[in-house]
């Protein structure tokens, strides 16, 4: 049973060291998806079918993330070691994951750059899947929106800041200025990695576990992870479809926006004009992230979340209707404060639905569909080349009428939520 007493409040520090290692891992994949590989595989493919290879390698590496996150964080709930149930985990993922950063440098063809993106999803999603289990296990539940918003600024600023440096050095390397500057690129990851897994591992401290309670063994947990107890509940089951169609329209932006400043704006720096247009999203993201989070706790998450589903179709419809770039970078911005009120408001609803000693389980799977909208915004990358091969531009046009229709049909599917908090302790 956990200890969960302590004659310590939680402090404003305590909402850092718990969320730390999130502003790494946003770093990495925001680098990594973003710019470092979008410029990358034009190294390995063909011109005409980069949307189609860039959208196969990150679908298949997030489809390995949607399954081994919960797996791992249920795992983690079960575990009984002495100095917690989440931080060994952890430790074990970062470690493999620093291993295995250099090997996207080493990678000679497009085979093994797939294998190593792989092995690193995997390696990211253990140490994720327990490491989320901190706020709803460690937060008051009275604060979960300010810990949420707290987690959501950190990791807006991680990724902004690797996508900054990522967009300067890749630049510079397509331009053929040296492999020197790739390595630039992953060394700083690797940096990243490092102190955010040291500061997590060595300062966090986790409520005591009864060791001597009986295991849980290891095969039974994995069976269970998935099991029908969380499919009865239907406005999880209505939380977890209106995330998948929310982050499917942020994704397909994001994955795909440096192609689009190429083919469609034709700007001379497409690396740089894809960091501007994240620079002006995170913007609007800093401005709300934190204020929207500690708004929920106040007037709760659903009609805050179903408003930024909205706002963010807005965003996409000024793209669709003025495809230039300085008006590209007004959307840039609505599209930024959309998704910081949702990330702050939808990830404190998450909390809200994870019952105590389960709370890595849940959340895991309510990254399902994180990740899962991450992966289907991949299928488009085909239908792109298609589309462009039949008339310029057209296939961008398809992606941006779609991107609209996933955020509408985000806001509409969270209004079906009816159940709110919902923390009580499950029977293991």
């Amino acid at each position: 049973m956990l200890n969960t007493s302590s004659s310590k409040p939680f402090r404003r520090l305590d909402y850092v060291k718990i969320t730390l290692f999130g502003f790494a891992l946003t770093a990495l994949w925001q680098s990594l998806h973003t710019i470092t590989l979008p410029v990358l595989l034009l190294d390995f493919v063909p011109e005409s079918q980069k949307n189609t290879y860039l959208g196969l390698l990150t679908l298949s590496g997030l489809l390995l993330a949607m399954f081994v996150q919960p797996l791992a964080g249920a795992v983690s709930d079960r575990s009984h070691f002495r100095w917690g149930r989440r931080r060994p985990y952890i430790l074990i993922g970062g470690i493999v994951s620093l291993l295995l950063i250099p090997g996207i440098g080493l990678a000679g063809s497009y085979a093994a750059i797939f294998a190593v993106y792989c092995l690193l999803q995997i390696a990211t999603n253990i140490a994720q899947g327990p490491y989320q289990a901190f706020i709803p296990e460690l937060v008051p539940a009275d604060k979960h929106g300010r810990a949420s918003g707290v987690k959501g600024l950190l990791e807006i600023i991680g990724g902004l800041m690797l996508v900054y440096l990522s967009s300067i050095f890749m630049d510079r390397y397509s331009a053929g200025e040296g492999s020197y500057l790739l390595w630039l690129v992953l060394g700083i990851l690797m940096i990243v990695i490092f102190g955010a897994l040291a500061a997590t591992v060595l300062i966090v401290r986790e409520p005591l576990v009864d060791i001597s309670r009986p295991k849980t063994p290891v095969l039974a947990t994995l069976s269970h992870t998935f099991r029908k107890d969380i499919w009865k509940n239907h406005s999880f089951v209505w939380f977890l479809l209106s995330r998948l169609l929310v982050y499917m329209a942020f994704t397909t932006i994001q994955q795909f926006a440096l192609y689009y400043f190429k083919d469609v704006i034709g700007v001379a720096d497409p690396a740089q004009a894809t960091f501007r247009f994240s620079v002006i999203a995170v913007a609007g993201m800093l401005i709300v992230v934190w204020p929207a989070g500690y708004l929920s706790d106040r007037i709760g998450r659903k009609s805050l979340t179903a408003a930024s589903g909205l706002l963010g179709a807005i965003g996409i419809a000024v793209i669709a209707l003025s495809p230039e770039y300085g008006t590209i970078l007004w959307a840039a911005g609505i599209i930024g404060i959309a998704m910081g009120i949702f990330n702050s408001t939808n990830w404190a609803l998450a909390t809200d639905f994870a019952p105590k000693t389960e709370e890595a389980r849940y959340l895991g799977v309510a990254n399902m569909a994180t990740a899962g909208g991450a992966v289907l915004a991949r299928l488009i990358g085909p239908v792109i080349d298609f589309g462009n091969k039949q008339s310029p531009g057209l296939g961008y046009k398809i992606m941006l009428l779609v991107c609209l229709v996933y955020f509408i049909g985000g806001s509409v599917l969270v209004l079906r939520i009816r159940q709110g908090l919902n923390r009580t302790r499950v029977r293991l």
